[in-house]
């Protein structure tokens, strides 16, 4: 690591950074000899590309990267004030020293790679997709491939820019950044980041109630975070499974491109209306001109819609589902704002912790979800519970609490017995 404040210089990547080959969906990451180009250093913030471009691109697409361009210096700008801005320590030698390099997947805009550093540990890595469909799309309009990239990289330097400001347990670490924009038009910009195993759904709903109400709570507070950030409130406008990771048992998210730092402007309520596919809003407009609470109200919604509606009921112990069912209702119906629906689930995790325990039976029985694979172990909010879910095993006579515990941490586990 360099010394505190000062920047570290390295190796850039290459012309072809992260090469996106479809017919074999291979990437290739290639160092070149230092000297241009530039890296975060620990203790200090990178300087961002200029905005120059050559005067042969056509005018259209041009419009588009200033726009783009003065958007991100916005950002930017709303990013230095308060409280210091997070360095990022990895640069452009780490990165040209990364080994082992594998494709994890990709999208519209971005590749994303895992890699091994030299000192140690992965991080993921996050380019722009030569090949994906936001620059076919250009390319196609405009007939500039360089200028298409770097359209699609400002969108990587703005989720840059969110990941060094907006600090949650919630939200992907930015580890560091490698950039180039020596060429004319082309700009190169990777991100290294915390790495994270996609989310799941399927196999989030096959485990214990406990677990799928700690993702659910999670994702509250990031939800919570958003709305009252240090940019003000803030929307994930691709808001979708896709766009979270696992860490650790922790769920994150890892796509900030699309989020949105403004709320809708307005002259009337008619201009505030939230539209979902099955469900309309209709929101107020403030004097200020904007629409009241549309980006927390949006990311609230999505959240029940994708997480709360198929994690939380099943299978959620009997004393809690009437509080679960208010939450379901309240969140789907938009009466809930994210500070009550925050409050709601601490209430939830109030009365589970302080009833829980868990109930196991002999290894070799098998019950769904378990805790264990070799046998039943499950979590329970009182003995009541767990003597009726014993009644309902055919072979399960009795069950004993041991002193192991749960991420709640008030919640014993439990070693069952058959007799």
């Amino acid at each position: 690591m360099a010394a505190p404040g000062r920047a570290r210089r390295g190796a850039r990547l290459s012309a072809a950074a992260l090469l996106a080959l479809p017919a074999l969906a291979l990437l290739a990451l290639l160092a070149v000899p230092a000297g241009r180009g530039g890296g975060a250093g620990a203790g200090g913030r990178e300087a961002q590309p200029g905005f120059s471009l050559p005067l042969l691109l056509p005018p259209g697409l041009r419009e588009e990267l200033r726009q783009r361009w003065r958007d991100l210096r916005r950002l930017e700008a709303a990013a230095g004030g308060g409280e210091a801005v997070a360095a990022a320590g990895l640069g452009c030698g780490d990165l040209s020293r990364a080994t082992a390099v594998s494709v994890l997947g990709w999208g519209f805009t971005k590749v994303v790679a895992r890699a091994a550093l030299a000192g140690g540990g992965t991080v993921a890595l996050k380019s722009v997709h030569g090949a994906g469909r936001e620059v076919r799309r250009c390319v196609q309009r405009y007939g500039a491939p360089a200028g298409c990239r770097r359209l699609a990289a400002y969108k990587l330097l703005k989720e840059v820019t969110l990941l060094q400001r907006l600090q949650h347990p919630g939200i992907v670490k930015l580890h560091g950044q490698c950039y180039d924009n020596s060429g004319d038009a082309e700009l190169r910009v990777t991100a290294m980041l915390e790495l994270g195993s996609p989310l799941e759904m399927i196999q989030l709903l096959q485990t214990p109630w406990e677990e799928r109400f700690k993702i659910c709570l999670s994702l509250v507070k990031l939800l919570f975070y958003l709305a009252h950030s240090p940019l003000g409130s803030i929307a994930l406008l691709d808001f979708q499974p896709r766009q979270f990771v696992m860490v650790d048992g922790n769920l994150k998210v890892t796509d900030m491109d699309d989020a949105s730092t403004e709320e809708l402007s307005c002259k009337e309520d008619n201009d505030c209306t939230l539209d979902f596919p099955t469900k309309s809003f209709p929101l107020k407009c403030s004097v200020a001109g904007k629409c009241e609470g549309i980006n927390e109200k949006k990311n609230l919604f999505n959240a029940y819609r994708y997480f709360f509606t198929y994690l939380l009921p099943h299978s959620a112990p009997p004393a809690l589902r009437p509080l679960l069912s208010d939450i379901l209702n309240a969140t789907g119906d938009l009466r809930y704002g994210i500070n009550e629906t925050l409050r709601a689930f601490e209430k939830v995790l109030h009365l589970y912790k302080s009833g829980g325990m868990c109930l196991g039976l002999r290894e070799g029985h098998k019950c769904w979800p378990s805790y264990s694979h070799l046998g039943c172990l499950l979590s329970v909010h009182s003995p009541e519970e767990a003597a009726a879910i014993c009644n309902s095993q055919l072979h399960c006579q009795s069950f004993i609490v041991t002193q192991h515990r749960t991420w709640t941490g008030e919640l014993g586990q439990v070693s069952g017995v058959l007799q």
